[in-house]
């Protein structure tokens, strides 16, 4: 049973509500303990690197066609954003949504880079933990080893791209992301968060944008499947990809977002607490100090 005052009909957050709630959340994580930020964010690394996994899997091989395959390949990577949000972890392009809280001013500049770099840190730790467990495991040899050629060619492929490609496809990438996170915050219960990830994660795998946590797996397992790759190229990639993240994440859905339903009320919250500074300033009369 809905809320009476819900105009929508539906049993979930209204959007203003789930600003609040996102903004809210950004205060949480930004003063999580860094050792309780690492560990999460080895699990975020490793829960999108399951993803990836999977989505190599579907891929490797598939004959139904360039359209289907990438739609079905995007569905098994919504795994890895399910396992992160329902599971509980801290994901880099996701934390993009953090600028609601501090443009909010309820955490500070330094606040955010720390959450970001430690969260950043942590996601890529986790995802080439989770690429040596996978080479080792064998597993890239499925299927007569198609699995691993598919590894290579996804790596190949991610390394080739220009800096313009990388930071483009990184912007619409985390559009797609942060979007699928906003709506979980409409969700009541697992079921409903599930939902809201699948479509939005599977249209930006099948568009081919680029997610960095993602390539902090998909680079590497390639590499160590064989492809003719270089480290400067991972980083090269990585650089450009995860700048397009913030871009898209931070500015394309935080702040617009954050302009809609949280700045009249945080420009009402400034100007209140201007006139009680105000109010509070102590004056000087005749060359007397008076409150």
């Amino acid at each position: 049973m809905t809320a009476p005052d819900n105009p929508t009909g539906l049993d979930a957050y209204a959007p203003a509500q789930m600003a609040a709630r996102v903004a809210s959340t950004g205060v949480a994580k930004a003063h999580l303990p860094a050792l309780s930020t690492l560990m999460l964010a080895l699990l975020g690394g490793a829960f999108i690197a399951f993803g990836s996994m999977f989505y190599t899997l579907v891929i490797a091989g598939s004959v139904l066609g360039f359209g289907p395959t990438r739609l079905l390949g995007g569905v098994a990577f919504s795994l890895g954003l399910i396992l992160v949000i329902v599971g509980g972890a801290e994901l880099f392009t996701g934390n993009a949504l953090i600028v609601m809280a501090w443009a909010s001013r309820r955490i500070s500049t330094a606040d955010m880079l720390r959450n970001w770099f430690l969260v950043y840190c942590g996601n890529f730790g986790g995802a080439l933990g989770a690429a040596t467990l996978v080479y080792f495991s064998g597993t890239l040899a499925l299927n007569g080893g198609v699995v691993g050629e598919a590894s290579e060619a996804i790596a190949t492929a991610k390394i080739a791209l220009s800096a313009e490609q990388a930071f483009f496809r990184g912007v619409l990438c985390n559009a797609l992301v942060c979007l699928a996170v906003w709506l979980c915050f409409a969700a009541r219960d697992a079921s409903g968060k599930i939902l809201a990830i699948i479509w939005p994660i599977t249209a930006f795998v099948a568009l081919g944008f680029e997610h960095s946590v993602a390539n902090m797996y998909l680079i590497p397992i390639g590499m160590l499947a064989g492809a003719a790759l270089d480290f400067p190229g991972l980083f090269s990639n990585l650089f450009w990809v995860s700048l397009g993240n913030i871009a898209g994440g931070a500015g394309g859905v935080a702040l617009v977002y954050w302009i809609i339903y949280l700045r009249p009320r945080a420009d009402a919250d400034h100007q209140l607490n201007r006139k009680e500074a105000e109010q509070l300033r102590p004056r000087v009369y005749y060359g007397r100090l008076s409150n």
